[in-house]
């Protein structure tokens, strides 16, 4: 068994994520803390018991989802069950360097909740949303998005060969839905965000971000690290922190992640948070493939999985 950790990104949090395991575990109540200490932001209340509106703050969002896919990680760690390769979508990333080793969780907290509060303060003015597309090639969206005149929509995240995300204007994205639909997309879905994220719209973000990245230290590699950027591993070459600036404004080539993770033989992939969003882009990219997926977003598939990892 080859095990491939995979940390979701922001549009999959709700209420109550997390709060069950946080009841349960020791580990996972010290993490929680950990946040509230680093942070100053009681995360355990905003995402147990919170206001919605809160909670899809961006600012909030990214310190709630990284926070509980770090809390499962630390009891997976007290179960000897680690990951041969880890990837996360978007701030999900800040998990995955935590798995392999090149971020501690104090310095992971420090820096999502700087990335979160640049994506929301940071923003230029506007109405902005971003939609997933389903069932249209990268050829197709590059046209749609090009047949949308006078208002700014690009794509924004590579999820799987068939679902990729747009970014932009809210009047374009309107438009756009109707444009990829007429072009035959299955299904449009406009997404739980509200930022033009991964496009050049954050550039702001993005220096504010690298500015902060330059305090801090990374450490080596323990296990290997898919990038966003480019759908490769992290190389001991790498500048991170420059990829990690740089990852804000460029779009999240996810359907590649999973490809190379594929051809590194990862037979088992566990999802790491809330959801089980990218549980579905990999049983959509697997291509008969014989994987093992799994998902750990509550109590009970913590547990089942634990069981199934040790066995």
């Amino acid at each position: 068994m080859k095990i491939g950790f995979l940390f979701p990104g922001q549009g999959t949090q709700k209420i109550g994520m997390g709060k069950d395991i946080y009841e349960k575990y020791e580990e996972a109540r010290k993490i929680y803390n950990l946040a509230k200490e680093i942070t100053g932001v009681d995360i355990a209340h905003i995402s147990f018991e919170g206001e919605e509106e809160v909670l899809n703050e961006t600012k909030n969002t990214q310190i709630a989802i990284l926070t509980m896919s770090l809390a499962i990680l630390e009891i997976l760690k007290k179960n000897n069950i680690k990951a041969e390769v880890s990837a996360g979508l978007s701030l999900g990333e800040y998990a995955a360097l935590v798995s392999g080793g090149a971020l501690t969780n104090e310095t992971a907290l420090k820096l999502i909740q700087k990335r979160g509060e640049y994506m929301q303060k940071l923003l230029p003015e506007g109405k902005w949303k971003m939609a997933a597309i389903f069932g249209l090639s990268e050829k197709q969206i590059l046209e749609v998005c090009n047949r949308v005149k006078g208002k700014f929509v690009v794509p924004a995240n590579f999820n799987t060969t068939e679902q990729i995300v747009i970014s932009g204007e809210e009047e374009g994205i309107i438009e756009a839905e109707k444009i990829a639909k007429e072009m035959g997309a299955k299904k449009v879905r406009i997404l739980n965000t509200a930022g033009p994220f991964h496009t050049e719209k954050l550039q702001k973000s993005s220096e504010a971000l690298r500015t902060e990245l330059e305090k801090v230290e990374f450490n080596s590699f323990n296990s290997q690290v898919i990038k966003n950027l480019d759908g490769e591993p992290y190389s001991e070459q790498d500048d991170i922190k420059e990829i990690l600036a740089k990852h804000i404004v460029n779009p999240v080539r996810f359907s590649k992640t999973i490809e190379t993770m594929l051809n590194s033989g990862i037979d088992t992939f566990v999802e790491i948070g809330p959801g089980k969003t990218l549980s579905g882009f990999v049983k959509r990219e697997k291509q008969d493939r014989e994987v093992n997926i799994l998902n750990i977003c509550d109590i009970k598939t913590l547990e089942e999985t634990i069981e199934i990892l040790k066995s």
